[in-house]
C-alpha cells in the first residue's frame, strides 16, 4: 500500500519519458542482458549508459536541493570531492561524470545517482572519525555506480511494470508528511533513482569500496570502523540511521565480513594511514555546530511524527546555536507551514533565502507561504524564480496555475495546467487539473 501511494504521489518519470525508455530498452531485452563492468557476468539492464547520465543530470539537482543544497563551505566540499575523484579514477567506470558534494541535510546518510552524482550529508560527516571512514563511505557509493546497481534495480522494476511503485521513494521516507509536501515540492523524479539496495548489492559495494579505498592509500580498517559506528548509532539513537538503513541495509554480518576481509585480503595494508588529524581539521567547522545539527535531526524526527510544537522548540534551539544555518531556517519555515502559521513561515524562508541566495528550496517555501496568505502575485513571482533556478518540478507548474486560477486568470491557469499534464500526467494534482481543463472547455 505504501509503495502504491508513493507511486501515485511521486510521478518519478513522466509517461512520455517512461515509454521512451521502455521502447529504447526493448532491443536490450531481445538481445539479452548487459555485461556487468565489474564481474563480467550477464546483468539485467534496460538502461543504456546514456540513459543513466541523462536521468542523473535531470533529477540529482532536485534531490540535492531537497537536502538543502551543498554546504557553503567551499573548502569542505573541495576536500570530499578530491577524495572521491581519486577513488573514482580507480573504479571500473572511471569515465562516468562523477561529482561529489557535502549536503546540508542533517540525517546520517550518503547516496549516489546512477551516473555518479554523489551526496554526503553533513549529518554523516559529524559522526565519522577519520578520513579512511569517509573514503569507505565514498568508495562504497562509487561501488554502486561500478556495479550499475541502480540501473539494475530500475530494470527489474520496469520489467514487472512497477517502475515507480517497486522502488523506495527515498525523499519521501519518514519525511513524506512534511518535507516535500509542506514545501510544495512533491516527491519528484529523484525518488525513482535512489533505490533500496539488496543485501547482495551492499556486500558488493563493501567489497569493491574497500578495494578502491586501499588503492587510494587508506587503511582498510576505515570500512570496519564506519560500520561499527553505524551499528553503535543504531543501538544508541536508532532513529538517526533509519534513512541510511532503509536504503543501505546494514547488519552485523557485513561488519564481521569487513573485519575478516581486512585480516585476509588486506592484512599487509593495515599499516596504511587513516588521516584522522587531517579529517578533523577539514571538518572542524561542521563539528563545531554538531549540537545544532543533532537538534535539527531531532526536529525532523518530531515533524515526521507530526509533533510540530516539539519540532519548533528543537529548531529554535538549533538556530540559537547556529542562527544563520540555511537548513535550520528552511526547516523552521516548513514547520510553521505545517502549523498554518504562514506569516512566520514566510519570515523564516526569507531569512533562508538571504543566507543562501543560490539555493532554490527556500524560494519555493516562500511561494507556498505567500500563496497561503493570498499574496498571489508575490507567490507567482517566487514560483517563477524557483523554476528559473531549478526547472523540472511539475508541482511548481501546478502552483503557478493555481495562483492564476485564484486570480481568475483562466487562460494563464489553463496554460500552466496543460503544461503540468504534459510533464506529470499521473501526478498528484492530475485529476484536479484535468477536471478544471474539462470544465473550462
Amino acid at each position: 500500500m505504501r509503495t502504491q501511494r508513493l507511486a501515485r504521489r511521486s510521478s518519478a518519470l513522466s509517461r512520455r519519458e517512461f515509454l521512451a525508455l521502455s521502447a529504447a530498452s526493448t532491443a536490450a531485452v531481445v538481445a539479452g542482458c548487459a555485461t556487468n563492468p565489474v564481474t563480467g557476468r550477464s546483468q539485467l539492464m534496460l538502461f543504456s549508459e546514456a540513459d543513466e547520465i541523462d536521468l542523473d543530470t535531470k533529477w540529482s539537482p532536485h534531490q540535492f536541493s531537497a537536502d538543502y543544497g551543498a554546504v557553503q563551505d567551499a573548502a569542505v566540499n573541495d576536500y570530499v570531492a578530491k577524495i572521491g575523484a581519486e577513488m573514482a579514477a580507480l573504479s571500473y567506470r572511471p569515465h562516468m561524470p562523477y561529482s561529489f558534494r557535502v549536503l546540508n541535510a542533517v540525517v546520517v546518510n550518503a547516496y549516489t545517482f546512477p551516473a555518479g552524482s554523489i551526496g554526503v550529508n553533513r549529518g554523516l560527516l559529524v559522526n565519522l572519525n577519520n578520513e579512511a571512514e569517509l573514503a569507505a563511505v565514498v568508495g562504497h557509493e562509487i561501488g554502486h555506480v561500478s556495479y550499475r546497481h541502480a540501473g539494475e534495480e530500475m530494470s527489474k522494476g520496469m520489467l514487472v511494470e512497477l517502475a515507480v511503485a517497486g522502488l523506495t521513494a527515498y525523499v519521501a521516507y519518514r519525511k513524506e508528511k512534511y518535507a516535500w509536501v509542506a514545501a510544495g515540492l512533491g516527491a519528484g523524479g529523484a525518488a525513482m533513482l535512489l533505490c533500496r539496495y539488496s543485501r547482495d548489492d551492499e556486500r558488493e559495494g563493501d567489497e569493491i569500496g574497500m578495494k578502491y579505498m586501499v588503492g587510494a592509500g587508506y587503511n582498510p580498517g576505515g570500512m570496519a570502523g564506519v560500520m561499527e559506528g553505524f551499528l553503535k548509532l543504531q543501538k544508541e539513537k536508532p532513529n538517526s540511521v533509519d534513512l541510511l538503513f532503509s536504503s543501505h541495509p546494514l547488519s552485523e554480518e557485513r561488519y564481521q565480513t569487513a573485519l575478516a576481509r581486512i585480516r585476509s585480503d588486506y592484512v599487509d595494508k593495515t599499516g596504511l594511514p587513516d588521516y584522522r588529524d587531517r579529517y578533523m581539521d577539514h571538518t572542524a567547522k561542521l563539528r563545531a555546530i554538531k549540537d545544532a545539527i543533532d537538534l535539527m535531526e531531532k526536529g525532523e524526527e518530531s515533524m515526521g511524527e507530526e509533533k510540530y510544537a516539539e519540532a519548533e522548540k528543537q529548531f529554535a534551539a538549533a538556530l540559537k546555536k547556529a542562527p544563520d544555518d540555511y537548513a535550520g531556517l528552511a526547516m523552521m519555515a516548513k514547520c510553521c507551514l505545517a502549523q498554518k502559521r504562514n506569516a512566520d513561515a514566510q519570515r523564516y524562508a526569507a531569512q533562508a533565502k538571504a543566507v543562501y541566495p543560490g539555493e532554490p528550496q527556500a524560494v519555493h517555501i516562500c511561494g507556498m507561504a505567500k500563496m497561503e496568505q493570498r499574496k498571489l502575485d508575490a507567490a507567482l513571482a517566487e514560483f517563477s524564480d524557483y523554476e528559473a533556478k531549478l526547472p523540472g518540478n511539475p508541482n511548481t507548474i501546478y502552483y503557478k496555475g493555481l495562483c492564476h486560477e485564484k486570480m481568475a486568470r483562466k487562460e494563464q491557469a489553463a496554460a500552466e495546467y496543460q503544461r503540468y499534464l504534459e510533464d506529470a500526467p499521473e501526478g498528484e494534482f492530475a485529476e484536479y487539473v484535468q477536471g478544471r481543463l474539462v470544465e473550462w472547455g
